[in-house]
């Protein structure tokens, strides 16, 4: 009995993992739905969802260690499990989808970076032009891009019949919404928001007799220099001091919040464009610049179907740079689709983005 009570599970110790756990799975369900805060009101808290993983990752540790030494103690964990199920599928949902039926569209959404000039210095990246003119894809949603350069021109009209692009009303020039479609395209809307540079964009394409709107996000961006990811790969790392973790810390948190303020009305605006035009079949992707537990992803994902979390299997990271590792490339589709095999390919490495793929079946009406 006494051996027991030594145990790692058992007696006082156990009784301080399973608080230990408790704690973690209160976290966990906070940081998990977070995502209901309206960033304007609270735009530091709405940041939580970041740190929903870590929760997550500590709680199946947790179930691990109760498995080992104590079996009965893994109700802790599966109990936790359940409460946040909701998070816990739109971050990481598991799925055992079937191949994709003949007759799919292919949506293929991507963060180019200026097609790589902005992450390969300044120099465009035709390994990336090439792969996006290979894909095969129907309709593709480019962020931080641009036409008119000769030599990505040549590559993609060729493989294109369609393109045209929005530009945000404060035109920057590394950040414009390009569409290359198979696919005619009848018009274009911008979606109006307050934004320092970001923008979305409607584009109205004729598929098979019906109209399709596909609309391309590009949500305000974290604002998150090279200086401050340096010095937050170095805080994980143990490499600054006490003090200075704590000013990387607190810059990393307003910047976060700051941002995250400004995409909440755009999320609105994207949102309410969608409610008015439901009666269309709809697509929606893009760079949304936050993670599937955030107001951003929740609110333009209201009534929508979420490709990933349907079909894909794992967190899906799509943004890889300075140390953040996140989901923040999205694909939406409404009730005029069925989606099939979403999918982040993490072999294209010349953009701080992974492009985001997925087949979609139109449904009949």
């Amino acid at each position: 009995m006494s051996k027991r009570k030594n145990s790692p599970g058992g007696g006082l110790i156990g009784g301080i993992i399973g608080g230990a756990n408790i704690g973690t799975i209160v976290m966990m369900v906070v940081t998990g739905y977070s995502d209901r805060l309206n960033p304007v009101d609270h735009p530091i808290l709405s940041t939580l969802g970041l740190s929903f993983p870590v929760f997550l990752f500590l709680n199946l540790l947790f179930l691990v260690f109760w498995l080992f030494f104590r079996k009965r103690g893994a109700w802790i964990p599966i109990i936790g499990m359940l409460l946040a199920y909701g998070p816990v599928r739109t971050y990481c949902p598991v799925n055992f989808s079937p191949e994709h039926p003949d007759s799919c569209i292919q949506i293929l959404s991507f963060n180019t970076n200026n097609f790589g000039a902005g992450y390969h210095e300044g120099e465009v990246q035709m390994d990336l032009v090439n792969y996006i003119a290979r894909s095969q894809a129907d309709i593709v949603c480019l962020q931080e891009s641009q036409l008119g350069r000769a030599e990505i021109d040549a590559v993609l009209d060729s493989a294109y019949a369609y393109h045209d692009s929005i530009l945000t009303p404060r035109y920057l020039k590394a950040d414009v919404s390009v569409i290359y479609s198979k696919y005619p395209i009848i018009k274009k809307q911008l979606i109006p928001y307050a934004s320092r540079g970001n923008c979305s964009g409607a584009f109205f394409l004729k598929i098979d007799g019906d109209t399709v709107i596909v609309i391309n996000n590009h949500l305000e961006t974290t604002g998150l220099s090279n200086t401050v990811g340096d010095g937050f790969k170095k805080m994980i790392k143990g490499d600054e001091n006490i003090n200075q973790s704590r000013h990387t810390s607190r810059l990393i948190l307003s910047q976060l919040a700051q941002s995250c303020k400004i995409r909440g009305p755009q999320a609105d605006s994207v949102h309410a464009f969608i409610e008015r035009h439901r009666r269309y079949p709809l697509i929606v992707c893009g760079d949304f610049n936050d993670s599937p537990i955030s107001y951003a992803h929740r609110t333009i994902g209201r009534g929508l179907t979420d490709c990933y979390v349907t079909t894909a299997t794992g967190p899906g990271i799509s943004y890889h740079l300075n140390g953040f590792f996140v989901r923040i490339d999205h694909i939406f589709c409404n009730r005029f689709f069925k989606p099939y095999e979403c999918r982040v390919d993490t072999k294209m490495k010349d953009s701080d983005h992974y492009p985001i793929r997925c087949w979609l079946k139109k449904q009949r009406k």
